[in-house]
């Protein structure tokens, strides 16, 4: 598969309506999973989420099992590949204040695999702090919302010198990457940054945190500041499409080595049933 392929409301896209509030505000949800073996990895946790930001934004989406029937089939059209669910409040009058019984836009999009190196899911990757920050705002803390300008402007910091930046706070804590979550361990401990004032509480985060639990795994959700990565011992990124990588450096103060701890969560990832069920939270 080559050409990325759309459909909005389940019908194939031949154009998208202009009046959605999406293409105006940003107002809206997506999802991003990753298809194998024709299906899609950790649907149920996906939805989850999914869900719980339409209660956030207050979209009326009431169609789960015609979107968990669309997506099904489109993963076993695909095969292998990427799946991209958008759900955007319909299209509205002028203005901010939008209308109840708007309704809701779904689009869904289909596309092959990134092409990532397999060596940094085993040698490690390198990443930069970046200069952008994230704003704070309680109320949407780990959704997945479409506004998404503070990673845009992160992203665009660096060229191809390293594979991933980590952003902070505005307090300069430690939160995620700009495309992933970030674990650490020390103190013999994994430990995740929380997630309650900023931040996309991941899918794949989600199953690691259960993954850990499992494996008797100390884990701690809690504030991370840079400095913190002196201390650390290991240290990885994951979300639903790269799985695990190990960070072997992040610029030139803090050196790691893929560690066992790593180890063990990308050997008990691979074992995992992507299709088990579990809980998604959002922080």
């Amino acid at each position: 598969m080559t050409a990325t392929r759309y459909w909005i409301d389940t019908q194939a896209a031949t154009g998208l309506d202009p009046a959605v509030r999406a293409v105006h505000y940003g107002d809206g949800l997506f999802e991003t999973l990753c298809v194998r073996d024709a299906a899609c990895e950790h649907l149920e946790r996906h939805l989850q989420r999914l869900l719980a930001g339409c209660t956030a934004l207050r979209l009326e989406f009431s169609d789960r099992p015609g979107l968990e029937a669309e997506l099904r089939q489109r993963a076993s059209e695909l095969g292998s590949g990427i799946i991209k669910v958008i759900l955007s409040r319909g299209p509205g009058g002028r203005g901010y204040r939008f209308s109840e019984g708007q309704g809701v836009a779904r689009i869904v999009s289909a596309e092959a695999l990134p092409d990532y190196p397999q060596a940094w899911a085993t040698r490690g990757v390198r990443a930069r702090i970046c200069e952008m920050r994230l704003g704070l705002q309680p109320r949407l803390a780990g959704l997945k919302h479409l506004n998404r300008l503070e990673q845009v402007m992160a992203r665009a910091e660096w060229e191809d010198d390293f594979e991933e930046g980590l952003m902070l706070d505005h307090h300069g804590h430690l939160i995620e990457g700009t495309m992933s979550n970030l674990f650490v361990i020390r103190d013999g401990e994994l430990c995740t940054p929380r997630l309650d004032a900023c931040g996309v509480a991941g899918v794949m985060r989600s199953v690691l945190l259960d993954l850990a639990a499992g494996l008797g795994l100390s884990v701690r959700r809690e504030i991370l500041l840079p400095a913190d990565l002196s201390s650390a011992r290991e240290v990885f990124l994951c979300n639903s499409v790269i799985g695990i990588w190990p960070v072997v450096s992040v610029g030139e103060l803090h050196k790691f080595s893929v560690g066992p701890v790593t180890r063990r969560l990308q050997q008990a990832l691979s074992a995992h049933p992507p299709g088990a069920t579990g809980n998604w939270y959002s922080w």
